[in-house]
């Protein structure tokens, strides 16, 4: 067994070498997306050791009694010429390096080489699996978008919420924690139920699992810490909006304490007759008898009374109006954190709604791809040829064929510089006439077409705002078959003659056999 004191002294060498390894990682060019997360789940996890180091570093150096039996074992206190343990010692060193004398402690140098991605030559046989890939789904896009699909069906389950929302009226919905908290439009029937409560839970636990995944530095634990005192500070102090007036004795379950009171069910009825009808169904009865054998007094056909409301459903009721208040206390906190995801993943869906299937097949394949491999210290002379062979493009000039790019007097031939703005593209800018006529029969116009209830037709061509698309559409309704007849005679034709006839006297002529 090692002494203390080498303990001591390896401990704070692998606490600087694992320091050096998390500076040489956080000092890396973030290249994408994918490898600045790697990056970062691999800092995070050199911190947690370091922690740990330190923590068995700091229990070291309290035990005094250790430290000092070791420090006169290993000295001559009290007699110069007495080094016996020393020497013992030293020669168990020797005895143990010349029966293994191959034997390199390369134990922490591997779990380094782990962490800053250099493998040794035998592992460069096979790839690994990418274990953050494996966090994700695939609707996350490697921690790119948020996955709420779960959350918008049981969201649309609700009670009395209204108008049921799609998928992107959901995230807007989501997006307005910016300026309240999340979900304060719903009446209060429907976020004092049940089901709210578990809705609302298993949002801030999606919410809270996605920012660990994608934020592995960012201590969300100090801030959940946070936002919980902050949510009782003001709780108790009736700060909190929207959760105030509730009366835990009107309410039992969830449902309103009205109406005729079936003490054997545990349920309200909301008429005389409903409650008649139920007393001969199987449930009642059933029910009835369970109540006599348990000896709990019968249900009172004549309404509820204060008394009848157990005094553990008053509890439950605070209860979970409480965790309720909470957990959308908290997920407000988090959706503000996430806002630049939330708006990342609204327009990725907007994005592949206007894709084709085969364009949604090839982006599922590329995604499977996995990402590519950190640049090898080999690769370092590639590297600096490349940089050295990097283009000068101070005028940010588009790139041609070749990768270079093309001429100054190309680029003001074709009007690049010049924008258009289309209001029906989300008011995006197109550089150059020829793009912003290609783009009116690109998947971006016609989504926007589809969005106003509009056909993407020639003779919305040129229109670009909104006001207009929708004029000229309501000018060509009331126009209707007028359109057809003008087509007819405004278009022309020519016989072998060169005689130029509209269409309407053509078809005649040639009816007549005079063409």
């Amino acid at each position: 067994m090692d002494s203390i004191i080498e303990i001591q002294r390896q401990t704070h060498e692998e606490i600087e070498r694992l320091e050096q390894a998390l500076y040489t990682l956080l000092s890396r060019p973030n290249t994408d997306h994918a490898r600045n997360l790697q990056n970062e789940h691999k800092a995070s996890q050199i911190l947690d050791r370091i922690s740990a180091r330190k923590l068995t570093l700091n229990n070291l150096y309290e035990d005094e009694d250790a430290r000092k039996k070791e420090l006169e074992a290993i000295s001559s206190t009290g007699n110069q010429n007495d080094l016996s343990e020393f020497y013992t010692r030293l020669v168990k060193v020797q005895e143990h390096y010349n029966k293994y004398p191959d034997a390199i402690p390369v134990g922490f140098d591997l779990e380094i080489a782990a962490f800053l991605d250099e493998p040794g030559q035998e592992d460069q046989d096979f790839e690994e699996e990418d274990p953050v890939a494996l966090l994700f789904s695939g609707e996350e896009g490697y921690g790119k978008y948020l996955d709420l699909y779960a959350n918008h069906i049981a969201y649309t389950n609700l009670k009395n919420i209204g108008k049921r929302p799609g998928y992107l009226q959901y995230l807007d919905i989501l997006l307005e924690a910016q300026s309240a908290p999340v979900h304060s439009d719903l009446p209060k029937e429907t976020r004092f139920t049940k089901e709210f409560e578990t809705y609302i839970k298993n949002l801030h636990s999606y919410l809270q699992s996605f920012a660990k995944k994608t934020q592995p530095l960012v201590d969300l634990d100090v801030r959940h810490q946070e936002a919980t005192a902050d949510f009782d500070r003001r709780w108790e102090a009736h700060e909190i909006s929207g959760w105030e007036d509730v009366d835990p004795k009107a309410r039992s379950n969830g449902n309103e304490s009205t109406g005729i009171w079936c003490g054997a069910c545990q349920k309200y009825y909301s008429k005389q007759t409903v409650y008649d009808a139920h007393l001969t169904s199987k449930k009642h009865i059933k029910a009835v008898a369970k109540q006599a054998n348990s000896g709990e007094p019968s249900a009172n056909p004549n309404g509820p009374t204060p008394h009848d409301v157990p005094h553990t459903s008053q509890s439950s009721a605070k209860i979970r109006i409480r965790n309720s208040a909470y957990y959308t206390h908290l997920t407000t906190e988090l959706l503000v954190s996430l806002v630049p995801t939330l708006n990342e993943t609204k327009s990725n869906v907007e994005r592949r709604f206007s894709l084709t299937a085969r364009e949604r097949e090839q982006e599922l394949l590329d995604q499977a791809k996995p990402p590519p491999p950190p640049p090898a210290a080999t690769e370092g002379a590639a590297e600096d040829e490349e940089e050295e062979e990097r283009i000068y493009n101070p005028l940010k000039l588009p790139l041609g064929w070749d990768g270079k790019p093309i001429p100054y007097w190309l680029y003001k031939l074709h009007g690049l510089g010049v924008e258009y703005r289309c209001e029906i593209c989300s008011d995006h800018v197109y550089m150059g006439r020829k793009n912003f006529d290609r783009h009116f029969q690109e998947s971006r116009h016609a989504f926007g077409m589809r969005a106003l209830g509009l056909p993407n037709t020639k003779h919305f061509h040129e229109i670009t705002r909104i006001e207009d698309a929708l004029a000229l559409a309501e000018k060509l309704k009331q126009e209707g078959r007028h359109e057809i007849f003008e087509q007819e005679t405004m278009e022309e034709l020519e016989d072998d003659e060169g005689n130029v006839y509209n269409r309407k006297t053509y078809d005649d002529l040639k009816k007549q056999g005079l063409i």
